[in-house]
């Protein structure tokens, strides 16, 4: 077994207490026997990778996200590129393009999702359809 403890150990409180480990037991069980804390991002995800592991493997990587979220979007390019093995250290975090924006989380399923004019949530309603639509006959 290879180990690599440049890594801290991570504490229960780090990964949400009693409420983490009954919300999750196996990770949380899983990065306190194995893992090492790498860094924590902006939304408050800590990143860990497997301390010990065979000669000529791959560490494991994972992350335990802020609050129990389990919305896999709000880990950065910086983080997403570390997770999957696209680069050993971490990208930097400065630097960002005038073209990108913040982080919005996923909407979909809650009631702040996009619902268009006719669905049944905004009164089931749509707008007639304009009168310059022609439907297409094919020539006979």
């Amino acid at each position: 077994m290879s180990s690599n403890s440049t890594y801290s150990r991570p504490s229960l409180r780090q990964l949400g207490g009693l409420k983490g480990l009954f919300r999750n037991p196996g990770l949380v069980l899983w990065t306190l026997r194995s893992g090492g804390a790498v860094g924590e991002d902006s939304f408050g995800n800590r990143y860990f990778q497997q301390r010990a592991f065979a000669k000529g493997a791959k560490p494991r990587r994972w992350v335990v996200y802020a609050g129990g979220a389990t919305d896999a979007s709000v880990i950065g390019p910086e983080w997403h590129a570390w997770l999957h093995y696209t680069t050993d250290e971490v990208l930097p975090t400065g630097g960002a393009k005038p073209w990108q924006k913040p982080h919005q989380p996923n909407l979909t399923g809650t009631a702040a999702g996009y619902r268009p004019a006719g669905h049944d949530y905004e009164g089931g309603k749509r707008a007639k359809a304009s009168g310059d639509y022609q439907s297409w006959t094919p020539d006979l």
